[in-house]
């Protein structure tokens, strides 16, 4: 049985003088939060306390990445009562100063994100700022806190008949839940693959509510109770501002490269595809580089394909683990069009599609990823759904970007 494509996000009307000489904004999957993340309250505890503690506040909870949910399409969350015997009552109480000077390495601490703030529910208002809050926790069994870990989790799952469903790569979960989704794993996989400082090498704590690690200059592990914390080396990230302590997201460009007549798309298959699939063409942005001159650089080194004109169509985030898709398209030079495989090696073909055969794909296409074909089927070109930018990339080409009406 095939998995059934969630619909895309739907932003609200808009007539602006943008809108209506570029076209309304594209919004990929993963995009659209239904959540306000005042991002300038995560350092003010008593906002992060007063939420933490408010009845109206959702907690959703992930075990290695796999988010709780009532089935693939819909999350469920928590309240309070279900996690504090985990966080304790107020984790917030302390001011960010004050939790420093209490860290202690050989204790474990759940991570506890601050999601942001949903408007449309007006349960819980700080100062001018209403709307019901949203927290992540990292339920993950592990350290000084695993059994807690199991006890909260087996509790949850008996107390609502709810599961945690695999995070490797969820694309089933409705729009806005997506959102959400993807920004409680994003973080909560940064603060793990994070435990220690890239400036000294010493362990890091979380704060400002799961976006910064910050490297301690004490620490209370081994030091008897009401002994004085061991002072621990220097460290750069505790001079000014540092890069090094807050989340990154890996700039990754995938582009629709169209032929030169504009009858075509070119498209790659990847060694690791499942029979029939190919794609649009992707890979990282490099340093110093412009998105234009990273789309022109990925599609020679693995097709060998030239490029000249480059447009940015949308972008998406991806939390796998924390892209961010910077969609474009481009356009083959005339002399430019022969397939070459051999400059990267990356991908196993490339091919010239015409754009009758990728809208056949693309109307036959509600397939992910893992699920299986039928065997008449694996001869047939497939793509990517609509819940990849891939597909939307191939889809603006199809629908006419590149016609006579003006595009950003």
């Amino acid at each position: 049985m095939n998995t059934a494509i969630p619909d895309l996000p739907i932003l609200p009307p808009d007539d602006s003088m943008l809108s209506r000489r570029f076209g309304r904004e594209v919004v990929n999957y993963f995009s659209g939060s239904p959540l306000n993340r005042v991002s300038f309250l995560r350092t003010d505890h008593a906002f992060l306390n007063a939420a933490f503690a408010h009845p109206s506040t959702s907690f959703l909870l992930l075990d290695n990445y796999s988010p709780l949910a009532k089935d693939t399409t819909t999350l469920a969350y928590v309240g309070k009562e279900d996690i504090v015997s985990l966080t304790g009552p107020d984790p917030f109480k302390q001011t960010e100063e004050e939790q420093i000077k209490t860290f202690n390495s050989a204790i474990t601490q759940p991570t506890i994100l601050f999601l942001g703030l949903d408007e449309k529910k007006t349960g819980f208002a700080y100062r001018e700022y209403k709307g019901n809050p949203y927290f992540a926790i990292d339920v993950t069994p592990k350290g000084s806190i695993e059994e807690k870990a199991k006890s909260v989790i087996e509790a949850v799952k008996a107390k609502q008949g709810v599961s945690f469903i695999p995070g490797g790569r969820l694309l089933t979960l409705n729009a806005p839940e997506a959102a959400i989704y993807a920004q409680a794993r994003a973080l909560l996989d940064w603060n793990a693959r994070s435990p220690f400082c890239a400036g000294c090498g010493e362990r890091t704590m979380s704060i400002n509510a799961g976006m910064k690690r910050t490297c301690p200059p004490t620490d209370l592990a081994g030091v008897p109770e009401g002994g004085e914390p061991k002072k621990r080396p220097d460290c750069p990230t505790r001079h000014g501002i540092s890069n090094l302590s807050f989340p990154r997201t890996d700039p990754t460009v995938i582009m629709a490269i169209v032929s030169s007549d504009g009858t075509k798309l070119l498209l790659g298959r990847g060694k690791r595809y499942p029979p029939g699939w190919y794609s649009t063409l992707a890979g990282f942005l490099e340093p110093g580089e412009s998105i234009e001159e990273a789309v022109r650089r990925e599609t020679w080194e693995e097709s060998g394909v030239n490029v000249g004109r480059v447009v940015i169509h949308s972008s998406q985030p991806w939390p796998y683990p924390a892209n961010l898709m910077i969609g474009a398209i481009g356009q083959a030079t005339p002399d430019g069009e022969a397939i070459n495989l051999g400059n990267d090696q990356e991908l196993e073909d490339a091919k010239w599609y015409t754009l009758d055969e990728v809208r056949e794909a693309m109307n036959g296409s509600a397939v992910a990823f893992g699920d299986p074909l039928p065997e008449e089927e694996k001869k047939k070109l497939r793509i990517p759904p609509q819940t990849a930018i891939a597909n939307r990339l191939m889809a603006a080409v199809i629908e006419g970007y590149l016609g006579a009406s003006p595009k950003m």
